[in-house]
């Protein structure tokens, strides 16, 4: 067995999570039958009360974690107020979990305007047409609204709304999760304090 199949097998031994976790996103992509990038988006709103959600993850790199949504909706408000999160990963079918927490920042326009046109041309509309996290009269009122703005934008370009974009989570923690035969789990977690401290790694009863 060679080093690198070595380090892959016994995740304990790294010594940084990017890569680690793309590892594992890949394998992921491969075994889980749907939508490997979905993660939960843990915030606080104004009373300290914790909320959580399912979304989809859009993209890493060493800068972080990237998400889009609605600005105006509950999770845009509270990472606006908060300017934190966290989030958590898992793959039942391997039996794996990643859970990272840190503070967030707005992606550049030009990224948000990028990803915004790699989106279908209906996702687009409905990014205008939903109220996102407001209440809703009826499923009726959606689909005019849906309607409205396919009238309105029925030739050309659909532009980005002012209030849609992402957010990227810059991790300070980071934890790998791993099943073990009678709930002896492997656990490490990577911790820093900013983005150009380096890594220092604990390994974590289960």
């Amino acid at each position: 067995m060679t080093t690198t199949e070595t380090e892959q097998q016994d995740f304990t031994t790294r010594s940084e999570p990017f890569q680690l976790f793309a590892e594992w996103l890949e394998e992921a992509r491969a075994a889980e039958p749907n939508d490997p990038t979905a993660m939960s988006v843990a915030t606080v709103d104004g009373d300290g009360l914790p909320n959580v959600r399912m979304t989809l993850l859009k993209g890493f790199d060493e800068r972080g974690f990237v998400f889009y949504t609605n600005f105006e909706s509950q999770k845009g408000t509270e990472i606006l107020a908060s300017r934190k999160a966290a989030l958590g990963f898992h793959w039942k079918s391997l039996r794996r979990q990643v859970r990272l927490r840190g503070p967030v920042e707005v992606v550049s326009e030009e990224e948000a305007d990028a990803y915004y046109k790699s989106r279908p041309r209906d996702s687009r509309i409905g990014a205008w047409a939903s109220q996102q996290s407001r209440p809703l009269e009826s499923r009726f009122a959606l689909e005019k609204a849906v309607a409205r703005y396919a009238a309105k934008y029925a030739i050309g370009d659909v532009p980005r709304p002012p209030y849609w974009s992402g957010f990227r989570v810059k991790p300070v923690h980071v934890e790998f999760w791993k099943d073990g035969a009678f709930r002896l789990h492997d656990r490490v977690a990577f911790q820093r304090h900013g983005d150009d401290d380096a890594w220092s790694k604990t390994r974590l009863y289960p």
